[in-house]
């Protein structure tokens, strides 16, 4: 993921609470304003932001409380571990869920820092879980296959990147399916949302729209009455959500999806309050899909002229990214570049050849 720079360039006052601030064309209300531990910050009628800790770079995730009559929906619950569990426990005697208990639990897609303590919520308050399937499926999928050992198909994979030995050895030190330790056991059943389904929550109608590329089947939901998007990691305001090409289908085209899933969120009004996962609450969302999308596409040029001789995966990382690859980024880098490479190659731009089990792609 790519970080932009967050020094703001204009301020203005919104009220006595928040200081507005702006940059790269968008807006952000409550400035640098954002919920302390135990705090549940009201930013739309009836929408509650909180945050819960992250470990590593990602450092935070933002989950949203929707006021539904005698209780309160949560839409995303953060990682299993010990820090999220301990800032639910002091959330859950403040206000206002000591007064309205969690009634059901939205997760936006499958990811441990969205869904990973779902089941956790759902069983201490006896509610049902409401996924997209697609994202339901995968995250059931990916918590029930834990081995001791990477499967062979695994490293068949990192080798046709080019990873190297020491590279593989490190990856596959760890085990495999570790998003079991990340999630909290899940319940048997759930309730499905699908696109264009209206869910009534409180007084407010929230339409699911969902989108794909970052995830199978990603649940955004647009309260087109007081112009409110939850947006999960489909728009973020500062980084980029990684789309990346993996194990599990080898021949998609999750670039294609993301930018397919950008034209279709263009289609939604310009001056919503966007809710993102990871980043601050703003306005602008034309303007940060427009330079989502165009950063891809961007790249994929970039990653064209590249190609005059064959290359691997990681022979590419130096037009990919802006950082020194290694270490637990080598996994995510080498999905988002595979995600570009194969872009390239679906629009007839790159071939890929298949050497000794090693993917060599070149200019078409």
């Amino acid at each position: 993921m790519q970080r932009d720079s967050t020094s703001p360039d204009v301020s203005l006052t919104q009220d006595e609470s928040f200081v507005a601030t702006s940059h790269r064309g968008l807006t952000y209300p409550f400035g640098e304003r954002v919920p302390g531990a135990g705090e549940a910050l009201a930013v739309a009628p009836g929408v509650r932001w909180i945050r819960l800790p992250v470990p590593g770079a990602l450092d935070h995730i933002n989950c949203w409380l929707l006021d539904d009559g005698a209780v309160t929906t949560v839409v995303d619950t953060g990682l299993n571990v010990d820090a999220a569990v301990a800032a639910w426990r002091a959330l859950l005697t403040a206000p206002p869920l000591a007064e309205r208990p969690v009634g059901r639990v939205i997760c936006t897609h499958f990811h441990p820092d969205h869904a990973g303590l779902a089941g956790w919520l759902a069983r201490k308050f006896q509610v049902r879980l409401w996924m997209t399937r697609g994202e339901w499926l995968t995250l059931r999928v990916l918590t029930s296959d834990a081995r001791d050992e990477v499967p062979e198909e695994q490293v068949a994979f990192w080798r046709a990147a080019g990873w190297d030995a020491a590279q593989i050895a490190a990856a596959s030190a760890g085990g495999f399916g570790r998003m079991r330790r990340m999630v909290a056991p899940l319940p048997l059943s759930y309730r499905r949302i699908v696109d264009g389904e209206t869910i009534a929550i409180g007084d407010a109608a929230w339409q699911v729209v969902t989108a794909s590329g970052h995830c199978p089947e990603h649940g955004c939901l647009l309260n087109a009455r007081d112009g409110v998007l939850i947006a999960g990691d489909q728009v973020l305001p500062r980084i980029s959500s990684n789309v990346s090409l993996g194990l599990t289908e080898p021949e998609g085209d999750p670039l294609g999806e993301w930018l397919a899933s950008i034209a279709k969120l263009m289609g939604l009004p310009g001056d919503l309050l966007v809710l993102p996962a990871h980043g601050e609450p703003f306005t602008g969302l034309h303007a940060r899909l427009a330079a989502l999308r165009d950063e891809h596409l961007k790249r994929l040029d970039i990653l064209h002229a590249h190609l005059t001789e064959p290359r691997r995966a990681v022979d590419c990382f130096g037009r990919m990214f802006r950082r020194r690859i290694e270490g637990d980024m080598l996994g995510l880098a080498t999905g988002e570049t595979l995600a570009h490479l194969r872009r390239l190659e679906v629009e007839g731009r790159a071939v890929r050849e298949v050497r000794d089990g090693v993917w060599w792609y070149r200019a078409a």
